[in-house]
């Protein structure tokens, strides 16, 4: 009896497991996904989700780049904050420096 529950119990937590891997495979494939995909997937996660996944090595993981340093910055365009016209970075090369702040400097 002893026997036939401890072999339950080991395929109950190799399923758990599996299951577990599994579906953090499929939050780091999400989290490769363009920011609003992953957006809106991660708005309809269950909160206490949070407090188990391991967010931050798989974000880092999964948002790594292939910039070094010395590396020619990858090209992007933004909108004016007026919304009149956009702006490619590539437009300032070789003219002036550019500096891009990311996030509030209040």
């Amino acid at each position: 009896m002893a026997r036939c529950i401890l072999k339950a119990t080991g395929l109950i937590s190799a399923g758990l497991a599996v299951a577990w891997l599994g579906f953090l495979g499929f939050v780091y494939m999400k989290m490769k996904a363009p920011p609003e995909q992953f957006g809106a997937f991660m708005s309809k996660l269950p909160r206490p989700f949070y407090f188990v996944l391991p967010f931050e090595p798989l974000w880092f993981r999964a948002r790594a780049g292939t910039v070094n340093v010395g590396d020619m910055a990858p090209d992007f365009a933004l909108s004016t904050l007026d919304k009149s016209r956009v702006v490619r970075l590539s437009s300032f090369r070789g003219s002036k420096p550019v500096v891009l702040v990311f996030g509030s400097y209040t």
